[in-house]
Parts: structure tokens; sequence; C-alpha cells
């Protein structure tokens, strides 16, 4: 027998602000300008990330000083939702399923190495490069950039202590991880999750790595659908959501924002019939859509990914209205799929939609679809 699982609680921190209240009111102001800086990371703009109480969250002394900024962004995050839930007498039992990116690199100490190795021979590069990351990366440093420390510190600071996992792999990871924990509790391996991810787009690394494969969109901001040749937009987001059989809600009186109907994954290759638009469609498959119903899209907008994301949408029946995460929030990577989730379950819950397709198209790899329904 499979549980029917609902969305009861959100946490949603966004260059916009936190909290379900202002992210309602985007997804009502169809002509909404995002908040972007176009200047501070130039040629690129990027959504910023807010500007938070993490007093209120995390505390001060000590969790705060060892966290990098994702870090505290999904772990901020990952607060709201359980508020919003009324869940925080749960945490015990509570499943916790975490995207995670790599951590920030000590971009300074990235350039003065760099300059010392620009005038050595390549014999005499390699020995020099080696001690210099062992005395410029001292150890906190570097267990403050393993993955899993994002669903280490929410374990500490929230005390969700059930079974916990987190996923690597860019937008996959966070489609992934949705996938998985609703799975657990349909099939009665639990009742109530966490799960979520976070990314902070001021970062050079980032963004240089993004812009060698011309992923990136570069100069004034635009929105997607004036992006002709496609480009992304990177977001600050920190995404999550409570996942509780319907059972369970129901038992302690909470509310369902919506119903998660199915949550699906694929990885393809982009090439030739391997198409992305090929593995949406598949995955479209068997899905009972409604006519009129909305679609909220995860659309990285790289270029290729755009393009395939436009295919599908076009060949789907009776879609009504589009709207597009990256152009509220920018594309969080990780926490792009968990975002647009919130995203739909917002618009389902405020009656702007009785369905809601979501979907998620990532940079070079990793498409995702989920069907949400009025709980």
């Amino acid at each position: 027998m499979s549980e029917a699982v609902w969305i009861t609680g959100i946490g949603l921190a966004s260059s916009l602000g936190e909290g379900v209240e202002v992210h309602r009111m985007a997804l009502r102001e169809a002509g909404l300008r995002p908040v972007v800086d176009e200047t501070g990371f130039a040629p690129f703009p990027i959504h910023p990330m807010p500007a938070l109480a993490f007093d209120a969250q995390i505390p001060k002394k000590g969790d705060q000083r060892q966290m990098e900024p994702w870090q505290r962004l999904g772990t901020y995050a990952a607060g709201l939702a359980l508020d919003h839930a009324g869940a925080r007498g749960l945490v015990g039992d509570m499943h916790l399923l975490v995207a995670a990116g790599g951590g920030e690199r000590d971009v300074a100490l990235d350039e003065a190495i760099c300059a010392e190795l620009a005038a050595l021979p390549p014999e005499e590069a390699g020995a020099l490069l080696n001690e210099r990351l062992a005395n410029g990366l001292r150890p906190t440093l570097f267990l403050a950039q393993l993955s899993n420390l994002l669903a280490g510190n929410i374990s500490i600071v929230h005390g969700v202590t059930g079974s916990s996992r987190t996923f690597m792999g860019e937008e996959a990871a966070g489609a992934e991880a949705v996938r998985i924990a609703a799975a657990r509790l349909a099939e009665g391996r639990g009742e109530v999750a966490l799960v979520g991810g976070a990314y902070v787009a001021g970062r050079w690394d980032m963004l240089l790595l993004f812009s060698t494969s011309g992923g990136l969109w570069r100069g004034p901001w635009a929105p997607l659908a004036e992006r002709p040749g496609g480009g992304m937009v990177t977001g600050s987001i920190g995404a999550f959501l409570v996942l509780e059989t319907e059972r369970h809600a129901r038992a302690r009186g909470a509310r369902g924002l919506a119903l998660l109907g199915a949550a699906r994954r694929g990885a393809a290759r982009r090439r030739g019939e391997d198409s992305a638009r090929a593995s949406a469609a598949a995955l479209a498959e068997g899905l009972a859509l409604r006519p009129g119903h909305a679609v909220i899209s995860g659309a990285s907008g790289a270029p290729e990914a755009l393009a395939e994301e436009r295919a599908f949408l076009a060949s789907l029946a009776g879609a009504g209205p589009v709207r597009f995460t990256a152009d509220l929030l920018g594309h969080g990577v990780e926490a792009s799929f968990p975002a647009s989730l919130a995203l739909g379950a917002l618009a389902i819950a405020e009656g702007l939609a009785a369905q809601a397709l979501v979907t998620g198209f990532g940079l070079w790899r990793g498409e995702a679809l989920a069907m949400l329904e009025e709980a």
C-alpha cells in the first residue's frame, strides 16, 4: 500500500527575502522585477544573498563561525521549514536528505599560488604547488568544505536525528533528494522528512567554472524569454521542504499545502536521440495531467538546456501558464528543484492552480519532473 505524501512545510530564503509570504507575493505579481546584482561580479549578473538575521535560527557563538555562507543559508532555510510545518517536536524521528555542492574555495589563496606558479618551469611548479596547498589550507578550512557538513549542521542546530543522506551532482542532486525522500515515505519507511539544499551565487570560483562552458548570461539581467541564445543567472537560494505522509499529518492536525503525486528524475547525455526533451517526455509518461495545469519551470537557462526545455514545454498538451523559477530567484543549482517545488506548493495552497507540473533541466545533465495537486 502506497502512502500519500504531503508537503506540510516550506523554508525558502532567496534574493527576494525569506519566508512564505514574500514568495507568495512574488508568484501573484506577474511583472515582478527580481533582485539582481549586475555590478559585483560583472559581466555576470547574480541574484544575491538576502539580509538574514541568522541568529533567529542558528546560535551565534560557535555554530555560525564554522559554517560557510551556503551552509548558513541552508541551515537557516531548514529551520524556516520546520517552523512553517509546526514540526519542531518531530525532529527526533525525521529523515534528513540534503543536496549539496562542494565547499567554497579560498580565491585569494588560489590567485597567490597561480601567480607564483606562472613564473616557474613545469618541473618546479608541482613541488611548490604541494607546499603551498599544505601550508595554505588549514585543517579546519578543509573540514568546513565537506559537503555533508550541511546535513551535520542541520542535525546539530535543529536536532534532526533520523537517518541522514547527502546527495552531490548539481541540479540532479536536488531532484534525487526529493525523489528518495518521497519514495521512502510512500513505501512506509518513515512518516516525515526534511529535504532541500542551498546555493550562494556570489562565488567567483563557481562563476568562472560555469563561464568556461558558455553557460552564463553576460550583461544586464533579462528574463529567460528574452535570452534568445540562453544563459544562466545564478541565484542565492536556501530551499527546504517538510514532507509527511497524509496519515501522519492528519493525526497531528497539520495542513497539507500540496499533494506530491510523483517525483521522477532522468540524466540524458543530450546527444542525438538521447536528448533532455526525450528524457523529460519519458518521465512524463503516465502522469494524469489535467487541461490547464500550471507549470513551474526549473530550467537552468543554460543554452542547450533552455532549448530542450522549451521544446518539451511546447509538446505538453493542455499546459496552462508557465512560471520560471530562474526569473524570480535565479538558478540555484542544487537548491533549484526544491525551490521550484516550494513555489509550486505555494501556488496550489494559494488557489493559483489546482495542479502543477514542476520541471528541472540542469546545466549539462539532470532532468526532473514532479506533479503537485491539492491536498
